[in-house]
């Protein structure tokens, strides 16, 4: 029992992000409401890891309570849940620090993609993880009496809320180390306060969890009819750590429900991989793939969400020795029996074994991703919509893989003019022209703008496949990847593309008899824009259009300068090369322009390329001033 000193309750408010939510959760995951039992078992297991961890170093935290354990009582009179746990607890600062405000990166640009559609909320908040908050879809007021470990019985805390926007502290006294969480429970959630009903959840999604979660044993009583509670406690989970087990004994069922316990995700894995792994080095994996993308995945300074355990002994969350970046979306368990149980972060870095680990824990994944491409394309599909963009950041991180990661890619391509990537190199390589000795592609900031680029007019006109590629990361991935099975990657919109594997001989000698009769409108056309450009010539790319830019091959192209700007960084300034069409119309007016009107004309030629070409004028007023002035001539 706990006994509240005498002191006046301090209010606070929520954070404004935590507002929102809990109106949002409470209302969208109404029809999860099982899920807030999950949650907090899930809390309380984490707690008991946090301590026994602690405890390697600082033994004397344990005081006298060395059984770790997750006791769940409820009182169908008071309409009470409790959730009790004897972890490491919590101080002052950190129940308000946890229980008031979301620490998450990336809170308030969540809360701004919630719309207000329940499944889609329902889904979204289920990426993001909520945690504690659940206890409020199924309660109208919470409160949390917690002890951190080591601290004397009369530093206690007392939290509690109604989840409407305040929340009150006070001190307390607890004679037991950890956290006690009473739930008050809504009127409409009557079937929650019964035992039957409390064992089924606990067994549908925290069977898994490895240490012993007790109810009070129930008993049949005829006199009454009714179950009776007893006061010896029996264990209601199996309580031992699911990765342990053999894969032979572990159903599909509570592979999934293990994992949107640990990772607190609302939807079913996608796949995962469960090995163990004996010799010099043993150890235990269990890997998921999610079926979505974490809200915060982007987010290249957050942790991965692989759990290290030493012979069960949870030591730490996140660590980024255990997979590389590319690989974030992953979710999993390593138990090592090698580490040492003492090991901080920085000895992880260097451990010989941690290295191991991590390049098997690669090649599992690996081998999972392709097995999927492979076998089961609709999988496939998922995975490349949600985690295509994060895996290509493997091209230009992970040299010694890059093979196997290039074989995975997906590209829109205008082979089917489709916008969905299921273009791989291999379908690409399998259609390629006789004598074609490089894969041909082109970026720009969309599958419209890249779909409609002068640059295809050729390819098309050739029958030539295109890889049109338009993610953020896609040219900087390229500068990594040259080649594939023997194959050069060639930029069509660089002055790199060799106009031999596009025209030939009889095309490539009209290209020599143009530039030497439009000699003339050439250097015209040079004089003109010789400020802003490096070279006019004659295009061997061009069939509708009347120009293009192109740029070399080590410059960045508009897209890319573009997109840099856009975020604010400085980029080189370049200047790009002209292509003209010799036989389109435009090039035939220009001849007939007078002196006084022709940099208008040719400025104008030349913004309509930087335009069709992904690029973004520096002065657009200019140009509308320009194409004003030239249409009102033109009368």
């Amino acid at each position: 029992m706990n006994k509240v000193k005498n002191q006046e309750p301090e209010t606070m408010n929520f954070q404004a992000e935590v507002k929102q939510l809990l109106h949002l959760m409470i209302h969208s995951l109404y029809s999860n409401k099982e899920i807030f039992l999950r949650e907090l078992i899930s809390n309380a297991s984490d707690a008991c890891d946090k301590l026994r961890f602690e405890a390697i170093d600082k033994p004397e935290l344990l005081e006298d309570d060395h059984n770790l354990s997750i006791k769940i009582f409820y009182d169908s009179n008071l309409r009470t849940i409790s959730i009790v746990d004897n972890g490491i607890g919590m101080s002052a600062k950190e129940i308000v620090d946890n229980l008031g405000t979301i620490a998450k990166s990336g809170t308030k640009d969540f809360i701004k993609n919630l719309s207000g559609d329940k499944q889609k909320d329902s889904h979204l908040i289920g990426q993001f993880g909520v945690g504690f908050y659940s206890a409020f879809i199924v309660s109208d007021n919470v409160k949390v009496i917690s002890r951190h470990a080591g601290v004397p019985i009369d530093q206690a805390v007392c939290w509690s809320s109604d989840g409407l926007g305040e929340f009150t502290v006070v001190n307390t006294e607890k004679a037991d180390r950890g956290t006690e969480i009473v739930l008050h429970i809504r009127e409409d959630f009557n079937e929650l306060l019964s035992g039957w009903k409390l064992r089924e959840i606990i067994r549908k999604y925290s069977d898994h969890i490895s240490l012993p979660i007790l109810m009070f044993k129930e008993e049949w009583d005829d006199k009454t009819g009714n179950h009776i509670k007893t006061s010896d406690f029996e264990v209601i989970n199996q309580s031992n750590a699911l990765w342990t087990r053999k894969k032979t004994e572990i159903t599909e069922d509570q592979y999934k429900e293990f994992y949107k316990t640990v990772f607190h995700d609302f939807e079913d894995p996608l796949i995962w991989t469960h090995n163990k792994i004996e010799g010099s080095n043993e150890y235990t994996q269990l890997l998921y793939i999610p079926k979505h993308a974490q809200f915060d995945i982007w987010d290249r300074e957050k942790s991965n969400s692989i759990k290290l355990y030493v012979r069960r002994v949870f030591i730490m969350d996140d660590s980024d020795q255990l997979l590389p970046r590319y690989l974030r979306f992953v979710r999993g368990i390593i138990d090592s029996s090698d580490i040492d149980l003492n090991v901080s972060r920085e000895i992880l870095q260097e451990s010989r074994e941690v290295r191991s680990i991590r390049d098997s824990s690669v090649k599992r994944i690996l081998n999972l991703v392709e097995d999927m491409a492979s076998k089961e394309t609709d999988k496939y599909s998922i995975f490349w919509n949600q985690f295509g963009q994060i895996l290509k950041e493997g091209i230009g991180e992970d040299f010694s893989n890059q093979e196997r990661i290039a074989k995975l890619l997906r590209f829109s391509s205008t082979h089917n003019n489709d916008k969905s990537q299921t273009i791989s190199l291999n379908d690409y390589i399998s259609r390629i022209k006789p004598n074609q000795n490089s894969i041909y592609y082109l970026t720009s900031d969309s599958f419209e703008n890249a779909i409609s680029s002068p640059h295809l007019e050729i390819f098309r006109k050739k029958g030539i496949e295109v890889l049109l590629l338009s993610d953020r990361i896609d040219e900087w991935m390229l500068s990594n990847l040259r080649s594939f099975e023997n194959k050069s990657l060639v930029s069509i919109a660089k002055d790199s593309l060799n106009s031999e594997d596009i025209t030939d001989t009889e095309e490539r000698a009209s290209l020599d008899n143009s530039s030497e009769s439009l000699k003339p409108i050439i250097d015209k056309l040079y004089n003109s824009l010789s400020k802003r450009v490096k070279e006019v010539r004659i295009s061997s790319r061009l069939v509708d259009s009347p120009a293009c830019i192109v740029v070399n091959q080590n410059d960045l192209s508009p897209h890319l300068v573009r997109m840099l700007r856009a975020a604010g960084q400085n980029s080189p300034d370049s200047k790009p090369i002209l292509e003209i069409n010799a036989n389109h119309k435009f090039l035939k007016k220009l001849e007939d322009i007078n002196d006084n009107n022709f940099d208008s004309w040719a400025n104008l030629l030349l913004d309509q390329a930087i335009l069709t070409s992904g690029g973004q004028l520096s002065e657009p007023n200019i140009f509308v001033k320009r194409l004003n002035d030239i249409l009102l001539n033109s009368q």
